[in-house]
C-alpha cells in the first residue's frame, strides 16, 4: 500500500528542496522503507533505526534502496531518542513523526481521496489503527479543510483510534479523561506499527476523538490474528496486523451493538501482510504415492 509513502514522499521531496544533506528516521519498518526509496530517488542518503527483532521483510525495502539500517534494543521511542541526539551531530535531518509538517500533508491525501470516493459526503464513522498519529490527524485535517472550502457539508466523521491492548496510550488517556498521553511502560504487541509507547500526536488525537464524538478502542493479539484471517478469507485481502486491528475493533463494536445498520463506516487498512511476520499457520499438505492415494489425500484435506 501507499500509506507510509504518502507522507514520506512529501517529506523527503520537501527536505531536498530545503537543502537537507541526509535523513535519519526511526521506524517499525514501513516508514523506513518509504523514506529509503524516496531518498534514493531524491539523491539523499538515509539512515533508518529500528528496534532489534523487526521483521526482515519490513526492513528489506530500506536495505535494497541503499539506506543504512541500524538496530537498537527497546522500542521505536528508543530509536527516536537516539536519532534526536545523533542526527544534529551529523548535520542530517531528524525525520521522526511530526518533526516537520510535510509528512502530515502527505498523509492528508487519504482524507481527500476518501471524500472524493464517497461523493463528497462524510462517513458517519472512521476506524483507524494508530501508532504515532500522523495518519489520523492528517485525515482529520483533510476533512476540516474541505469543510472550510464548502466542498463537504458535515465536517468530520466520528473517529475511532484503535490500538493493541499491549500498547494503548491513546486509549488509556481517552478512558481516563486525560488531556494528553503518558508513556506506556513495556509495550508488547506483534503489530509493530502500533508499538509506539509515547505517540508524538497524542494530545492532538485525543482532541479529535472528543471533538468528533469518537473514542479509543484496544484489541487483543488474538483478535488481531482472527481479523487477519477473516479479512483474507472473506475479502481476499492479506493485511498487516496493524490494519487487522482496525477490523478487530469493528467486530468488537458490532458484537457490542455499538453500530446501527445504517452507519456509513470507513475502516482504513494501513499495511500489507507481506511485510509482517505471519501468524502461526498450518503446514501445506504433502502429496505422494499412487494416483488414488493422492486423490484420497486431496479429498481429505479439502473436506469432500
Amino acid at each position: 500500500g501507499t500509506f507510509k509513502a504518502r507522507g514520506l514522499g512529501m517529506a523527503v521531496t520537501r527536505a531536498r528542496t530545503l537543502g537537507v544533506k541526509g535523513l535519519m528516521i526511526p521506524s517499525a519498518g514501513n516508514a523506513g522503507g518509504a523514506a529509503a526509496v524516496y531518498g534514493a530517488r531524491a539523491g539523499l542518503p538515509v539512515a533508518v533505526v529500528v528496534p532489534r527483532g523487526t521483521a526482515e521483510a519490513a526492513i528489506a525495502e530500506a536495505i535494497l534502496a541503499g539506506a543504512h539500517v541500524f538496530t537498537v534494543e527497546g522500542s521505536i521511542a528508543t530509536a527516536g531518542k537516539l536519532i534526536a541526539s545523533v542526527a544534529p551531530r551529523l548535520g542530517w535531518f531528524d525525520l521522526a513523526t511530526l518533526k516537520e509538517p510535510y509528512r502530515l500533508e502527505g498523509k492528508k491525501t487519504m482524507g481527500l481521496e476518501l471524500a472524493e470516493q464517497l461523493g463528497w459526503e462524510t462517513p458517519d464513522l472512521l476506524v483507524y489503527p494508530t501508532g504515532g498519529g500522523t495518519g489520523l490527524v492528517g485525515i482529520w485535517k483533510a476533512y476540516d479543510e474541505l469543510a472550510a472550502m464548502g466542498w463537504i457539508k458535515r465536517a468530520q466523521p466520528r473517529f475511532v483510534a484503535v490500538q493493541a491492548e499491549g500498547c494503548a496510550p491513546v486509549v488509556k488517556a481517552w478512558t481516563e479523561g486525560a488531556e494528553t498521553t503518558t508513556v506506556w511502560d513495556n509495550p508488547v504487541t506483534h503489530a509493530a506499527g502500533l508499538r509506539v509507547p509515547g505517540p508524538f500526536a497524542g494530545k492532538q488525537m485525543l482532541g479529535i476523538l472528543r471533538e468528533t464524538g469518537g473514542h479509543g478502542r484496544a484489541v487483543s493479539e488474538r483478535e488481531i490474528v482472527e481479523a487477519q484471517k477473516l479479512l483474507a478469507r472473506v475479502e481476499g485481502i492479506w493485511t498487516a496486523p496493524e490494519a487487522a486491528a482496525a477490523v478487530a475493533a469493528l467486530i468488537q463494536m458490532k458484537d457490542g451493538r455499538l453500530l446501527d445498520a445504517g452507519t456509513r463506516t470507513v475502516v482504513v487498512l494501513t499495511g500489507a501482510g507481506i511485510k509482517a511476520t505471519p501468524p502461526s499457520l498450518p503446514p501445506p499438505v504433502h502429496l505422494e504415492g499412487e494416483e488414488e492415494q493422492v486423490l484420497a489425500r486431496v479429498k481429505q484435506a479439502i473436506g469432500i
